[in-house]
């Protein structure tokens, strides 16, 4: 599955909520999101529009990794 070229870091966080991440601090234009499913994981999200593609592959490999399923799946269930 391809992934959304136009989402912004807002959307992302949005679409995050859904695993049960939170935000639980900013700093300028980067939000940092905490989950405590799993074990704790932080993970950072620039709140820029849109996303780079390189920048939105990353933070969903490193979901999920930490979900223990992999980025397919992680796709499929947020968008």
């Amino acid at each position: 599955m391809r992934l959304p070229r136009t989402l912004s870091g807002k959307e992302l966080i949005a679409a995050l909520g859904k695993l049960g991440y939170t935000v639980t601090r900013q700093s300028g234009s980067h939000i940092r999101l905490t989950t405590d499913v799993n074990g704790i994981h932080h993970v950072t999200i620039p709140d820029h529009r849109p996303l780079k593609v390189g920048t939105l592959s990353a933070i969903l490999q490193d979901v999920a990794a930490h979900h223990g399923v992999d980025r397919e799946e992680l796709v499929r269930r947020l968008f």
